[in-house]
């Protein structure tokens, strides 16, 4: 590979040539589905996160 660079690159260019590259739809439904899967897994943390401060703030007498 380093010894020939322009070869390296030829080779790039036809092995970009053979990716399937995902359509508009495709790409709008899997964006769709993280953001949705981040913003369950968001919500689920901010629930561990609160319940984990009530029982510390319960075990320090600081509740209320």
């Amino acid at each position: 590979m380093a010894a020939n660079p322009a070869k390296f690159l030829r080779e790039v260019r036809v092995e970009l040539g053979r990716v399937t590259w995902p359509g508009r739809k495709e790409t709008t439904v899997t964006t769709a589905l993280v953001l949705g899967m981040v913003a369950i897994t968001g919500l689920f943390f901010f629930g561990v996160d609160q319940l984990i401060g009530l029982a510390v703030r319960a075990l320090f007498g600081a509740a209320g």
